[in-house]
């Protein structure tokens, strides 16, 4: 049994709840950054899990998801671990942008240095300050540059563990997504840890279904932990989500205004209308079809496109009867 665990300089014992800030770089005006990590440990030893959001900083959807994670009276049964770090980008927060001050991705930088770029610094920091004490983790996501997701999650699913784990969480699609070099999701699984990915909303925004998924789905993962009792039998019946094997953007045609026919967790059939872009005169329009059949998991709510921009993301699957029963259920249980 781990006995005292030491983050940011701090020892939390078994049974004890708190909150910690990891200091990073100042800004130049000798202002402290500091990353706010809170830690609650049960009374009895179990896995680790964190739970992250706002790596990039203006996807703020999964601040709020922790915020209320961390509010739950259920948490004093808690066996094992939970590391919540609400706001990993903390430059990036304040100022309401994706980047940090160096205009780099952080989740492109993982595992990253101590000695390197400011980023890399603090990928460095959160590798080493939180991801090295867990033995699982999720990071949540939202859309970027003005588009809106359809609550899935992302993982690698030929790792069992984390197979099983997503289809806990019970969002209504599965991404098996290959690890992208720099991610935190690649860092993490190359530890031999599980991680789980939930993308959700669009940025600098809240979705109420996002959020209600999001905390239900963390709370189904730390049950099939056992970090949380069972929870009690319900009238309603689990979602048993649908697992894409791959998918692809739709882009634009042409450059213009977007009028938009569709939304997310719509049905497609490859060929279908999806909308179409026209000139601010009228003259000319072009119509955007589907390139492939799923279902829509992301789209732009911005009308104002260049050729080439991606529009539509589609998820592919092998049966959309079974993907039009799983959306159905979810509808359902999130009016």
């Amino acid at each position: 049994m781990l006995d005292t665990l030491k983050i940011g300089g701090v020892n939390i014992k078994h049974g004890e709840r708190a909150t910690i800030n990891i200091p990073v770089a100042r800004l130049y005006t000798h202002t402290e950054m500091t990353m706010p990590v809170h830690v609650i440990r049960g009374k009895k030893d179990g896995y680790r899990l964190f739970v992250c959001a706002a790596v990039h900083g203006d996807e703020i959807l999964g601040v709020e998801v922790i915020r209320r994670l961390l509010k739950l009276k259920g948490l004093k049964s808690l066996r094992g671990t939970l590391i919540a770090v609400p706001v990993v980008n903390v430059y990036g927060f304040v100022n309401q942008s994706r980047y940090l001050p160096d205009r780099r991705d952080l989740n492109r930088f993982f595992p990253g240095t101590e000695k390197g770029s400011l980023t890399s610094r603090l990928a460095f920091a959160f590798m080493k300050e939180i991801v090295d004490h867990c033995t699982h983790g999720i990071d949540i996501h939202t859309a970027s540059d003005h588009r809106f997701n359809l609550p899935h999650i992302r993982a690698y699913l030929n790792d069992p563990e984390t197979r099983s784990l997503a289809k806990k969480f019970g969002a209504p699609v599965i991404l098996d997504a290959d690890l992208r070099d720099g991610s935190l999701r690649q860092a993490v699984m190359e530890k031999g840890l599980p991680m789980l990915l939930y993308e959700a909303g669009e940025a600098l925004r809240f979705d109420r279904v996002s959020i209600k998924l999001g905390v239900k789905g963390i709370l189904a993962v730390m049950r099939e932990l056992q970090m949380l009792p069972k929870k009690k039998r319900t009238s309603s019946k689990p979602i048993q989500p649908a697992i894409a094997k791959s998918s692809t953007w739709v882009r634009a045609p042409v450059s213009g205004i977007l009028h938009s026919n569709i939304k997310v967790g719509s049905v497609v059939s490859e060929g279908d209308r999806l909308g179409d872009v026209v000139d601010p005169f009228g003259k000319n329009q072009e119509d955007i079809r589907s390139s492939a059949s799923g279902v829509i998991i992301g789209l732009s709510n911005l009308p104002l496109v260049h050729k080439g921009d991606a529009l539509f993301h589609i998820a592919c699957f092998d049966h959309s009867s079974k993907i039009e029963d799983t959306l159905e259920s979810f509808e359902e249980s999130f009016q």
